[in-house]
């Protein structure tokens, strides 16, 4: 080994052993236990952070609550040692009527990323780009409270139309407050790389819903996380080395146990890959 290869590979190494130390957060996409929730939001809470869980993340239900209550959930939050960092909101919350009580929720909850969860029926790309300047422009509103809003991509905005993926569209339209939320799952779906995707658009990427898919049609997003078909060392390890990672939320759609187990066995799967 020449002098200049050992050097490239030594400072490679220890950036890897500075991704795995790195204290990042990991919680829990609160879909990924939607009945429960649904039946006893404050138990639901309290069981996932039993589970070890440092964060959660809300989706769009939390829209319909009063200021009374996101208080009252912050404070089981704070009790729990437990934090929010960010929502999941349907596009509906970005209307001009709708988008200061999501701020006033998100600011309450400690929150500062309302994240659009989808863009609705999207058909051409110039629709994308008025979905890309609907993002800059909450953006540029929620700025001034501290707050910052970003896009949570599925199968459909990586199928290409006129020849151009819209999530290329996103991601160029956009400015960079704008965070691309990974959803590694259907990114891998679509046949993605989720290394490369991040390379391409470094720092952009605050978020990422940690969830698996397994190109067996039997099994897809039932698998659990690392039992499927992502290269989940190597994405930790760009997601905090490129991707600007600020918090990892696991997202299950089902699995061959209950939710609360499929979410404690996620969690210890994490743990174990991340090193």
């Amino acid at each position: 080994m020449n002098r200049r290869t050992f050097l490239v590979q030594a400072a490679a190494s220890a950036g890897l052993l500075a991704a795995k130390g790195k204290k990042i957060p990991i919680g829990l996409e609160l879909y990924s236990v939607r009945q429960e929730l649904q039946k006893d939001d404050v138990g639901t809470v309290k069981a996932v952070a039993k589970l070890g869980y440092e964060a959660v993340e809300f989706y769009s239900p939390y829209t319909g609550w009063t200021a009374a209550k996101a208080k009252e959930m912050r404070k089981l939050l704070d009790d729990l040692g437990v934090k929010c960092p960010s929502t999941h909101n349907s596009a509906t919350t970005f209307a001009p009527d709708k988008i200061e009580h999501a701020m006033e929720l998100n600011k309450i909850l400690g929150s500062n990323l309302i994240i659009m969860a989808s863009a609705g029926r999207v058909t051409d790309l110039a629709g994308w780009k008025g979905v890309a300047e609907k993002l800059n422009t909450a953006a540029d509103k929620l700025k001034s409270a501290g707050l910052r809003t970003g896009f949570h991509n599925h199968l459909v905005e990586y199928q290409p139309i006129e020849g151009k993926m819209p999530m290329e569209v996103l991601a160029a339209e956009t400015t960079k407050n704008v965070v691309l939320q990974l959803d590694v799952g259907t990114c891998v779906e679509a046949g993605v790389d989720p290394v490369a995707w991040m390379k391409k658009y470094p720092g952009r990427f605050a978020s990422m819903h940690c969830k698996d898919w397994s190109k067996d049609p039997a099994i897809g997003f039932k698998s659990l996380l690392g039992e499927g078909d992502a290269k989940w060392k190597q994405i930790f390890a760009t997601a905090e080395k490129v991707g600007g990672v600020e918090c990892y939320m696991v997202e299950q759609e089902g699995s061959r146990f209950t939710p609360m187990e499929t979410a404690e066995k996620c969690l210890a799967s994490i743990k174990k890959l991340r090193g």
